[in-house]
């Protein structure tokens, strides 16, 4: 699945959430939100800062289930804040019209479908890491310097 096709799924999942501050919000607009939010400006998903920022905020066990296969396990509100930063969720917020509770509620909920779906099946974007980084031996190792 391409990235703006995940970034508009999970426009969706925003603008269809039980928050009344979202509903209503144009899903090609919260879509760009989302991209600058959390993509790497090259086309993809910025994972290795998403799964950087989950390792040095003692989050690796959240993001883990993100990546692989089974259920989710959910992040706080707080815990989306250590993540991403609260200028970067400021900055979402405010482009949305959004107040920052709303934003980081709306992100909460999302941000483990996108990475998941990101990163489980043939032809994803972590795939195309793979690719990038020198194969599942070198991204493991990768990631095992991470979570030391």
């Amino acid at each position: 699945m391409e990235l703006m096709d995940l970034l508009k799924m999970g426009a969706s999942m925003i603008e269809g959430n039980s928050d009344n501050a979202t509903t209503g919000l144009n899903v090609d607009d919260i879509a760009t939100a989302l991209n600058e939010l959390i993509s790497n400006g090259e086309g993809g998903l910025d994972l290795a800062s998403l799964v950087s920022g989950l390792s040095q905020n003692g989050l690796g066990e959240i993001v883990g289930s993100w990546l692989g296969n089974g259920e989710n396990r959910s992040i706080s509100m707080d815990q989306i804040t250590d993540l991403l930063s609260s200028k970067k969720i400021s900055a979402f917020a405010s482009q949305l019209g959004l107040g920052e509770e709303s934003a980081k509620a709306a992100l909460a909920e999302v941000l483990p479908e996108v990475v998941d779906r990101a990163t489980s099946g043939e032809g994803t974007i972590m795939d195309e890491m793979l690719a990038r980084t020198g194969g599942p031996g070198a991204a493991m190792d990768m990631l095992g310097k991470m979570f030391r």
